[in-house]
This record gives structure tokens, C-alpha cells and sequence, in this order.
């Protein structure tokens, strides 16, 4: 289920509507919703969608998970297993930026979605 508010240029998606979970957050654009004992997505806030949206004259915007970096492994864990499952892998786009050989920073892109937003 999609939500999208104009005002506050923000996407809820729900997986699982009305359902509490743990927020992790991936970075200062993304939100991640999870039931931590069934190890599922239950929502996705995606806050200024637009930005996250545009192509660039490149192609589409990728961004690094930043948050991941603040998290304990457990959770880390967690998240990157859930990222790379559907529902949310219908969603996001999980890849890699490797800037050396000793560092590999995650990203994600936004897939094209259903006409949500003006």
C-alpha cells in the first residue's frame, strides 16, 4: 500500500498496515520497518521522494546506506538480509560502492514504482 503526502514530499509504503515494528534507519532519506522476530519488512519511508525519484542526465540516483554503519552487527545483519528480499527488494536496489580494495560502502537505488506522486 502506497501513501504519498505532497506537502512533506514523503512515500509510506506498507507491507503489513497497522503492524508495529523496529524503524532502522538506512539513511537520512530512507526508513526501514521490520518485524524483528518473523526477520520481515513491514514498511518504507521514503522521505523527499522526489529527490530520491529523479534521474540524473546519468541515470538514477544511487545513495550510501549510511545508517548501517551505526548499527550493531545483529542488525546490520538483519537489515541487508531484509534489503535484499522481496517486498522491498521490488523496491530498492541493493549494490556496492567500492572506493579501495579495503572498503565497501552499500548503496541503494530507487526502482521505478507506480504513479505515486505529481
Amino acid at each position: 500500500m502506497f501513501k504519498y503526502d505532497e506537502l512533506s514530499d514523503t512515500l509510506y509504503i506498507n507491507f503489513s498496515p497497522g503492524e508495529k515494528g523496529t524503524g532502522i534507519e538506512l539513511n537520512e532519506h530512507l526508513l526501514l520497518r521490520v518485524n524483528k522476530a518473523e526477520r520481515r519488512a513491514i514498511g518504507l519511508t521514503l522521505f523527499e521522494y522526489s529527490v530520491l525519484a529523479q534521474r540524473t542526465e546519468v541515470g538514477p540516483r544511487s545513495f550510501p546506506l549510511t545508517g548501517l554503519a551505526e548499527l550493531g552487527d545483529e542488525l546490520r545483519d538483519l537489515a541487508l538480509d531484509i534489503l535484499q528480499r522481496p517486498p522491498v527488494s521490488d523496491i530498492l536496489t541493493l549494490s556496492a560502492y567500492t572506493p579501495s580494495g579495503a572498503e565497501t560502502i552499500p548503496i541503494t537505488l530507487l526502482l521505478p514504482l507506480p504513479a505515486v506522486a505529481a
